[in-house]
């Protein structure tokens, strides 16, 4: 795991000393080697900072440039089947001067020019400079694991794993992006190619980039997506769990391969637990295996299943048990995320990184089996609600939304469930995990719509519009959530809280070939029907973990914020949002929002994600527009 930073420009020459200042405020991702390049003529520059994994040797070293000098890369991430491509390569008559996975992407773009993407299985975000077509090559792996952020400014194209880097630059504007800001109050991210600074764009997840130097034109494209549906025909069950249990097997086996230290982050739940079942498998020596436990708050404590997964498979299991954590690690948290992040996970996500980085390097995470597989209870209740809407009149179903936006109080249990239901199937899924709705928001943003500040258009008509009517209930709420929460919450917070630790984490179930499998193969009915979910995942499970396993839980590493909030948390978060910035939130919106959590309505997630923005506001001193 790495940092990349990348600036280009046909007149403009790079700043070598603002440069690596920029590549530094990544030393966290790579605190174990840095390095700077610049082209003979000065105007193209790229900086990496490195965390060994493979090859530690000095012949891994970043920028790092092909024997003729013509092109040059930065890399993060690992390409997990890079000895398969090496090889291909070498057949083909192509020589290799290191054992790095970094060389073998560098010369299978000489090879195979930008169709090398098709080749490489892994988690990756990189930049390489083409001196001889005078172009930038950026690509960003198929399900987004790793972070790119870009800005094209007239006559330059800058790049950078982590938003900071950018904002070093001490030319670079930090203006509010508001359209932006209404998607993080929607849904406590912002989504997709939008960034909260105006003018900086994300690469998405599966896509690729070329800047041209001479013309100052970009060029962006999917090189992967989502399969189609398969056919729903009848296909056995049990040849379906056999060919997962496969693939997952492979999957953990190339995810193993490292030259440091691996353990597995084990929540001891379905997806981590297999992982830990397959880890076992396919290592010669004990599993080094981790988990954060919150003793005496029943449901978020994950310790006894997770111990009991351990000693099952012989791991060698270490727990830490999680006190209330300081509120300071509130600000540093805010700092590192680049933009706000409204998951309180976030917290224990951290501590459990720091804790495995001091015995592991690498760690195998859970993430993405929810989104392959009909994990979530929303995947069930979508269904459900939607039997339930053919009986409604449409007119009567907007009726009642109206009446709950109205006067169903903010936090009050149902309200989203009540709002969702006005319209048809999109519309309900628009309204997963909503922290502010439509008419919220425009009570909390009253400054900026008096202003006039506020472009039309809604958060949920993007959701909406992710959603193919032609499709399942299942499958368009299942590849909503793979588009945007899971790759711009989910997989962000893991990304910044363990590379805050030097930690690289590893996710097996996000191989392409296991979304390829989930998505192009596996029907509905054995994903998650209106009563049931992870059908498939729970054979599976059921062969393998242990009997005793409670196999219908859905928790993973949460935090138990409500009961925090009731100390110095509570304390510390109203002190930020009384004095949160008036230009842009309804100081008594936010008022009823820390008086309704009072009462006893369910406002944590809401408060902690004002907080998190305001507090990520003040510390990179964000311009709110004028």
């Amino acid at each position: 795991m790495c940092g990349v930073v990348g600036v280009g420009s046909k007149t403009l020459a790079a700043q070598n000393d603002v440069l690596m200042h920029m590549c530094d405020t990544m030393s966290h991702r790579g605190p174990d080697d840095a390095g700077l390049w610049v082209s003979k003529d000065g105007c193209v520059a790229l900086a990496h900072r490195r965390l060994a994994i493979i090859d530690l040797s000095p012949g891994g070293h970043q920028p790092m440039t092909d024997e003729k000098g013509d092109l040059c890369i930065v890399f993060n991430g690992e390409i997990y089947n890079y000895r398969e491509v090496r090889g291909a390569l070498e057949e083909a008559g192509f020589r290799f001067k290191t054992a790095s996975d970094t060389e073998v992407i560098l010369t299978a773009y000489r090879a195979w020019g930008v169709d090398c993407l098709a080749k490489l299985n892994g988690m990756f975000a990189f930049g390489l400079y083409d001196r001889v077509r005078q172009r930038m090559f950026l690509a960003r792996d198929r399900a987004g694991e790793k972070p790119l952020f870009f800005a094209h400014l007239p006559g330059r194209f800058m790049f950078a794993s982590e938003l900071k880097a950018l904002m070093a630059d001490p030319t670079f504007p930090r203006e509010l992006d508001l359209t932006s800001l209404q998607y993080f109050l929607a849904y406590g991210y912002v989504p997709g190619e939008m960034c909260i600074l105006k003018g900086v764009h994300k690469l998405g997840q599966g896509q690729a980039l070329l800047y041209d130097l001479t013309a100052d034109s970009i060029q962006r494209w999917h090189y992967w997506d989502l399969p189609l549906p398969g056919p729903q025909t009848a296909i056995s069950l049990a040849d379906l769990e056999s060919e997962l249990e496969s693939l997952l097997l492979d999957s953990v086996r190339l995810r193993m391969i490292a030259d440091v230290p691996v353990g597995v982050l084990l929540s001891g739940g379905i997806d981590s637990s297999l992982i830990t079942a397959m880890a076992a498998r396919v290592s010669a020596t004990p599993v080094k295996t981790f988990t954060i436990s919150f003793p005496g708050h029943g449901a978020y404590d994950e310790g006894p299943y997770a111990k009991m997964v351990a000693e099952h498979f012989g791991t060698e299991h270490m727990e830490l048990v999680a006190e209330p954590a300081s509120v300071k690690l509130l600000p540093d948290l805010a700092r590192q995320y680049d933009e706000p992040m409204a998951d309180s996970s976030m917290v224990p996500t951290y501590l459990v990184s720091r804790l495995v980085r001091q015995h592991a390097t690498v760690a195998l995470g859970g993430d993405g089996g929810d989104e392959l597989f009909g994990g979530y209870p929303h995947y069930s209740w979508i269904q459900q609600q939607e039997e339930i809407r053919q009986s409604i009149p449409k007119f009567l179903r907007a009726a009642v939304g109206y009446a709950a936006a109205a006067w169903m109080p903010v936090g009050l249990r149902g309200r989203n469930y009540l709002l969702g239901f006005t319209a048809d199937l999109q519309m309900s899924i628009a309204h997963v995990n909503l922290y502010f709705d439509r008419m919220t928001r425009a009570r909390l943003l009253r400054p900026l719509i008096l202003q006039g500040a506020l472009s039309d258009g809604t958060p949920e008509a993007y959701r909406m519009a992710l959603c193919n009517p032609a499709y399942s209930e299942l499958r368009q709420a299942s590849e909503a959530d793979f588009r945007t929460t899971m790759v711009d919450a989910y997989l962000v917070k893991v990304d910044r809280a363990s590379m805050l630790a030097s930690l690289e984490v590893r996710l097996p179930w996000l191989d392409h070939r296991l979304i390829d499998f989930a998505f192009g193969k596996v029907p509905d009915t054995f994903k998650a029907t209106k009563s049931e979910r992870k059908i498939l995942l729970r054979r599976v499970a059921q062969r393998m973990l242990p009997k005793s396993l409670d196999l219908t839980r859905k928790q993973g590493f949460s935090l138990p914020l409500a009961s925090w909030l009731k100390g110095e948390w509570g304390t510390f978060m109203q002190e930020v949002l009384e004095s949160a910035d008036r230009r842009l939130f309804d100081p008594q919106v936010i008022h009823s929002l820390l008086e309704g959590q009072k009462r006893g309505y369910s406002n944590t997630a809401r408060l902690f994600a004002l907080t998190m923005f305001e507090l990520w506001r003040r510390e990179y001193q964000v311009q709110v527009p004028s």
